[in-house]
């Protein structure tokens, strides 16, 4: 409420003086995309350069080396960096490189325009050769077979390429990349090492992101947990979690030991930002030979609110991973014999479901060679296809032992063990060149649409040094890391759809869990409900709802017997019904695990009127969530869905977990909708009225609803 009000004054001071009135969101980036081009620009009379698109700008010095000089957040005005860096480190060969970077700054608490002639190359860093720039280039190919919505790839922007040379004659380049996005306060960084010598050369470390940054809190006294900049920063480098910050092993803010005038008596504010790997590469260049580091994202906030950094973040996935925005609707077969199989097909047809996994239990087996399986399962995969549905399966990769040959080895103790998941298989080993290379063949030869990839590389260490695919304890995780991105990059380039449970969006994966705990699934059904609203709730402010997963226990999952499941889906078609509601109606695709979709005419149409209603409002229901109100158990909650450039601006699901009707009066804010004076709303199935938006872009809504159970609001314009 108080961030909108602030957002409205803004926009009446900005228009005051233009002989007209402001418009709400008009030069918001998140409600409405605005008309600045990315661009690079060069002032060859102060040796300068900037990158910059409306909304954020980095401003580099050219001379007497490159460096970056200004970081600076035009939304809201602020200088993001204090001091002058690199702009990367590398070590080679055991010995640290300064990329570029200028010295000679007298207070690292700030940079002025006096300062900056006075500053010095450093005579053994990497020196500035020259930069080239131009659009945005797809680093990764997407073959998009599904609804994806408004999407665009590669997304528009530019890119700028400075090019660094080694202090000595050698052959030694850095080429150092910033990609910048349009209508969003988005960059990204990347680094090329090339080897143009003579002479093999080791790639030990590097830095691709240096930035003395300003800091967020000032305080004398140590913080067991300090205030950080308003900055979110995640490489595509993420292993072992399912949201940016338990998956992130790159960025690291630390101390600044030259920034002596800070307020912290140890000099222990985290003032400094780093994006580097947490071992290796430790790779070996020969001549002729390059690198391509990962890529580091920058995304620069606006806004201390919870919801407005959600937003920004969830705009971020769609621009640069829109693979994430497919949203098939799918179940999970138990079984994998083609009877089975060809049944769910059928159902899923029948009531407009669009995909099949064959799902973990059930027998499937990607790892299978034999001709005659391949062919059957061709043969399902062309059966499905002819009914307009998606077919595919589960493989199981790290959670699980192979043998000591193959699994990673502790460097703690030098044996098998000490993974993420006790044993794993080393993806390096000949058994994990083998997997790959049998997925491969697999998804080629029968044409399965769909990859469940399991347990995936959560980033584990391998010590051994027999393992054909690297050298030993300080290469292995980034050869892994190859590894899996090369296949998930490979299964984008041919249309395979990728559950992952891991944070892979960024490499080509497209759903992660939404947040449930597999166990709450054995809990009863009215339990299971109200968990699965607060999963989707909680799992909403960092994902869109394409990019999560939930579970329906159409059959028992982790015991809790008759209580807990579905099945006879026609005598707990009341069940049934709530669970297809809450996931529908949030525009959240789950694992239905079971046989079958239905079992009589009159549940076969309950499955399928959710389905259709999704369809119906697939737009804005695929559109971001603004979280209304959390479910508790005890009263109404509330999620509303945003669309501001789609027909249907919003669709607020409302439910009612009570053993009670509810009449209520709701404050939906409507803000992000684009809406700015009036909205057209209707709820459920009824009339259309008219309604006046209060000062903070809200409206209220009187509904009514019935014990156990929802409405909708439909808002447009």
């Amino acid at each position: 409420m108080i961030h909108t009000l602030r957002l409205l004054l803004l926009l009446i001071f900005v228009f005051a003086g233009c002989g007209r009135a402001a418009v709400p969101g008009e030069a918001d980036w998140l409600v409405r995309a605005l008309d600045v081009p990315a661009r690079v620009t060069i002032d060859a009379g102060r040796n300068e350069m900037t990158l910059e698109n409306g909304l954020v700008r980095r401003t580099f010095r050219l001379a007497p080396n490159a460096a970056t000089i200004a970081l600076d957040n035009l939304a809201t005005g602020a200088s993001m960096v204090r001091a002058v860096r690199p702009e990367a480190r590398i070590q080679l060969n055991g010995v640290w490189f300064d990329v570029g970077g200028l010295t000679g700054q007298p207070n690292q608490a700030y940079l002025t325009e006096a300062w900056l002639e006075g500053l010095q190359a450093d005579t053994a860093a990497f020196r500035y050769a020259g930069y080239q720039e131009g659009p945005i280039q797809p680093h990764l190919t997407w073959k998009q077979r599904r609804y994806a919505g408004s999407t665009t790839w590669p997304p528009p922007g530019r890119e700028l390429t400075l090019r660094f040379v080694a202090p000595v004659a050698g052959g030694l380049t850095v080429d150092v990349h910033y990609a910048i996005y349009h209508a969003m306060p988005v960059m990204a960084k990347w680094l090329t090492v090339r080897n143009g010598g003579t002479e093999s050369v080791r790639l030990d470390a590097f830095v691709s992101e240096v930035l003395a940054v300003v800091e967020a809190e000032s305080s004398v006294e140590p913080r067991e947990r300090w205030v950080l900049p308003p900055i979110h920063i995640q490489s595509d480098y993420s292993f072992h979690g399912m949201d940016p910050a338990s998956a992130n092993v790159t960025t690291r803010w630390l101390p600044d030991s030259l920034y002596e005038t800070q307020v912290s008596y140890l000099r222990a504010t985290p003032a400094l930002l780093e994006s580097r790997p947490p071992i290796g590469p430790a790779v070996d260049l020969a001549p002729g030979d390059s690198l391509v580091t990962y890529r580091t994202y920058e995304l620069f906030h606006d806004s201390d609110d919870r919801e407005r950094r959600g937003l920004a973040l969830r705009r971020m996935y769609r621009t640069v991973a829109p693979w994430v925005t497919e949203n098939p609707i799918f179940m999970h077969v138990r079984e994998s014999d083609s009877e089975s199989i060809r049944r769910a097909v059928d159902q899923a047809a029948d009531v407009g479901f669009e995909m099949v996994i064959v799902t973990f239990g059930s027998g499937f087996d990607m790892e299978n060679e034999d001709p005659s399986y391949i062919a059957r399962i061709k043969a399902d995969v062309d059966y499905a296809h002819s009914r307009g549905v998606e077919l595919g399966g589960y493989s199981l990769l790290s959670s699980r032992r192979i043998d000591d040959a193959t699994d990673v080895i502790d460097p703690a103790t030098g044996r098998p063990g000490g993974a993420v998941f006790g044993h794993a298989p080393c993806l390096m080993s000949d058994w994990g060149d083998l997997y790959f290379q049998k997925l491969e063949r697999f998804l080629d030869a029968t044409g399965l649409d769909i990859l469940e990839h399991d347990g995936s590389y959560p980033g584990d260490v391998c010590a051994s040094t027999a393992h054909p695919g690297h050298r030993d304890l300080q290469d292995s995780q980034w050869r892994q890391w190859e590894r899996i991105t090369r296949f998930y990059g490979r299964a984008l380039a041919n249309g395979v759809y990728l559950n992952v449970p891991d944070l892979y969006f960024l490499n080509g994966s497209t759903k992660v869990a939404m947040g449930y705990r597999e166990t709450n699934w054995s809990l009863p059904r009215d339990q299971q409900i109200i968990h699965a609203r607060q999963n989707i709730y909680d799992g909403t402010w960092e994902k869109t709802p394409s990019m999560g997963w939930m579970f329906v226990p159409l059959v028992e999952y982790h015991g809790g017997g008759e209580a807990a499941t579905l099945e006879p889906l026609s005598r707990h078609l009341d069940a049934y019904e709530a669970h297809l509601a809450n996931l529908f109606g949030n525009g959240v695709m789950a694992a239905y695990r079971g046989p079958r979709l239905y079992d009589t005419d009159s549940t076969k149409a309950v499955v399928k009127k959710w389905v259709d209603f999704y369809k119906a409002y697939r737009s804005v229901l695929d559109g971001d969530i603004i979280h209304v109100r959390r479910a508790d158990g005890r009263d109404l909650d509330a999620m509303l869905h945003v669309d501001p450039s789609g027909e249907v601006k919003g669709l607020a699901m409302i439910y009612n977990p009570t053993d009670h009707v509810i009449e209520k009066t709701l404050r939906l804010p409507l803000y992000y909708t684009g809406l700015a004076d009036e909205a057209t709303i209707r709820i459920g199935d009824g009339p259309e009225r008219t309604y006046r938006l209060d000062r903070g872009y809200g409206v209220e809504v009187a509904v009514s609803v019935p014990a156990k159970g929802w409405t909708w609001v439909e808002i447009s314009e």
